[in-house]
Parts: structure tokens; sequence; C-alpha cells
């Protein structure tokens, strides 16, 4: 099958041990990021198979209706990029695998690595001290203060256990299912969103970005943390209201902010406000982006590939398509 691999920036994929499952195919890999949808039509004109990674690319319908030979999508995890009623009208399968129960530790180590990189100043000191100054602040240890997470799913569980470790007193808000399994835990529930974000000194959203979640965090919620506080941002922007966490920070509502997602990326601007606010430390989407990370995700991508091929697809997200036919 020919398949398209689309915004591969470091050219990983083929050095992965997962990419000899695609050996026999005729395999194109595109290392830059296009959004506009002649270019992408162009390049994936004779594409049967497109592989995505994460949430990159958005695929919608005015693009897909220039694909006639697309056959497959395969991808992990959410989807909110793909327009799935259009793949199903024009028989495209979709099939990504939501991978119920495993957790990403790369995400989950960033996260950590991005908390004690704020609180303790990492990036100002070392700009500093490459610039010829000495120390030029004094950060915050992190035994003894609250950590919150906001989602206590598969990698909010884990961040709850590296805050546990720490010594930190670890405070969960999130739905009525996953506040019972952080009380089973051992971890307390906070009684209200509004105390939750009153109370804790780090908060940490671990959410996957669906309709109900976006915007859950409003600018209200934002300006009852601490002017000590951190927010810390690895899952998606749009939980986030849009502009909120930049206006809360000017406002000194939080008074710090770790972010590793943005509303628009690639995130090329150097003059996003967050970027140049000395109190936010910014990583360019970096969560699950390590080699072992990788080789978990596209070998479950790959494998979607193999299984459509021999004509037995999995991790169908539209089985409507395939009772009303593939393409052929």
């Amino acid at each position: 099958m020919k398949i398209s691999i689309l915004d591969d920036y470091h050219d990983t994929l083929r050095t992965l041990r997962c990419f000899s499952k695609l050996a026999g195919h005729d395999v194109t890999i595109w290392n830059d990021h296009v959004q506009e949808t002649d270019a992408l039509a162009q390049r994936l004109r004779d594409a049967e198979v497109l592989v995505l990674i994460r949430e990159r690319t958005k695929i919608r319908a005015p693009l897909l209706e220039r694909l006639p030979n697309l056959k497959l999508i395969s991808q992990r995890s959410v989807y909110p990029h793909i327009d799935i009623d259009a793949c199903t009208r024009l028989g495209i399968v979709v099939s990504s695998d939501q991978h119920a129960g495993t957790p990403s530790f790369a995400t989950a180590e960033l996260t950590w690595a991005l908390v004690l990189a704020a609180m303790r100043q990492i990036p100002q000191q070392m700009s500093a001290l490459k610039a010829g100054q000495w120390q030029v602040g004094v950060g915050s240890t992190l035994r003894d203060k609250t950590l919150g997470i906001f989602g206590y799913g598969r990698i909010g569980s884990v961040v709850a256990g590296y805050g546990a470790a720490f010594g930190m007193n670890v405070l969960v808000w999130a739905r009525e299912t996953s506040l019972a399994k952080a009380r089973s835990d051992g971890y307390a529930a906070a009684p209200s969103k509004a105390a939750f974000f009153e109370q804790c000194d780090i908060i940490s959203l671990h959410m996957r970005l669906v309709d109900a979640t976006r915007g859950i965090v409003a600018a209200a919620d934002l300006a009852r943390m601490k002017p000590t506080a951190l927010m810390v941002n690895t899952s998606r922007a749009p939980l986030i209201e849009p502009g909120a966490l930049v206006n809360a920070l000017r406002a000194g509502r939080p008074g710090m902010a770790a972010v590793d997602v943005y509303e628009d990326e690639p995130l090329r601007d150097t003059n996003h406000p967050l970027l140049n606010m000395p109190q936010v430390v910014c990583t360019p989407h970096i969560g699950y982006v390590s080699r072992e990370e990788y080789e978990v995700q596209f070998t479950d991508i790959f494998d979607q590939i193999t299984a459509y091929a021999a004509g037995t697809p999995t991790n169908v997200v539209n089985p409507e398509v395939l009772h009303h036919g593939k393409r052929p």
C-alpha cells in the first residue's frame, strides 16, 4: 500500500525498530509541517494510508474530498483533528488505539521536569549564568506543598505518585468516578473546584480534549490561584479558555506557569506572550516525544495498518464504514 506519514519533524520514525512492520509498503515521510489544503492535497494525492502523529495536522472534509485513493487513517489516541463524519461518508476507515490503562510515562516525566524547572527557576538561572551573572533569584522546594491534579486518569495518577514521592500533599479534582479512584489510591479529593484552585500550590492538568473539557479552566478559576502558585499544562492548550492564562499571569494569579502545549502548533512566533514572560517555562510539545514512547505508539499505529491490509481492521473509530463498505 502507498503510505504517507505527516509531521515527522526529526525523521525519527524510520529509525524505530517497529518501522520494519511497514516493510514491503511504499512509504513516504514528510518532515515539515503543512496545513494548507492545496499543499496537502498535492502531497497526499496518491496515498492509500495516512499516518498521523497525534494532532499535529487537521484533517477536514475539504482535504478528504480531494483524496480519492485514501482508504485508511491510522493514528493513536483521541481525534478532534479528524472529521470522522466526512471519513465515514467517503468510505475511509479511521483506526486509533485509545490505549486504555497504558499511561504515557514520557508525558508524566516531562510534567515533573517542568514542575522542578519552574519552581527552582532552572531556565532563568541557566540563562543568567551563561550571561555572566551568578544567582538571580531564590526558588521554592516542593516538600509539604499542595500538588493539585486536575483530571485523575492514566497520566494524572502517575504524576500524583511523583508528588507523593517528593513529600507533597496531593489534592485531586476530577469527575466523580475519577475522584473515587483517587480516594481509593489514598489521595484527598477537593471539596469543590473553587477550593481546589484556591488551595493548591501547583496545579497540573491531565485531561483529554473533548467537547466537555474544552475551556474547563476559566479565567475565574485562575484568578483564585495563589500569587505564588504554578500552573502546569502538558495536556492540551484549549483546556484553558483562550487568552485566560496570559491574562491571569499578567494579573499575578497564578504567579508562574509551565507550558508544553499551545493553541496553534507548531509555535514559531517569537513574540508570543508566553515566550516572553520571565515567570513562564515553555517547551515545544515534547511531552510524549521520546524514543521509547514513539516505539509504543507507532507499534500500535503500524499494527493497525497491517491489520487493515489483511482485511481485519482494528481499533476502528467509525465502524459504520465497515457496514457500508470500505473503498475498493
